[in-house]
């Protein structure tokens, strides 16, 4: 059983991130569509004589409402941005630090619980780094072919 106590806290650091970034994925912000019929709800049950305060509430349920759209605009955006993302320097960036980093942890103590394991992962991120990063290049490289012979 020591193996396997080992080989647990090995992939603690691995398992840590890969939960991080599935709890990063489903954090919800605040529904504001329910808060806009809420707030509908009780600009109805406002009496008519309440003017000043019908207006503030109309006023705030206004600027959310727009304040949605806005949000939609921008999600609209960035969702065409990441469409349209074929790959360029950066993956050339994150393939370097990717082999810097292995390069970095060969040189850590190797009697670590955890050194084979991460050594591992750190060789899978490198190679799937290089391959973004080759698709980048090959893509800029036939790109800019296709408009030599264009010209």
């Amino acid at each position: 059983m020591p193996g396997m106590a080992e080989l647990a806290l090995g992939a603690a650091p691995i398992a840590g991130g890969a939960l991080l970034g599935l709890a990063a994925g489903n954090i919800k912000g605040p529904d504001l569509r329910a808060g806009i019929k809420a707030d509908m709800d009780l600009l109805d049950r406002l009496p008519p004589e309440q003017a000043q305060r019908r207006a503030a509430l109309q006023r705030s349920i206004d600027i959310r409402i727009d304040d949605i759209v806005a949000g939609v605009e921008r999600n609209r955006e960035i969702r065409a941005m990441a469409a349209s993302y074929s790959g360029n320097w950066r993956d050339i960036v994150v393939f370097i630090c990717a082999v810097l980093f292995t390069i970095v942890w060969w040189n850590v103590s190797h009697s670590r619980t955890n050194w084979m394991l991460m050594f591992v992962v750190l060789i899978a991120l490198s190679i799937i780094a290089a391959v973004y990063a080759a698709r980048g290049i090959f893509r800029s490289v036939a790109t800019f072919m296709h408009s030599r012979r264009r010209s």
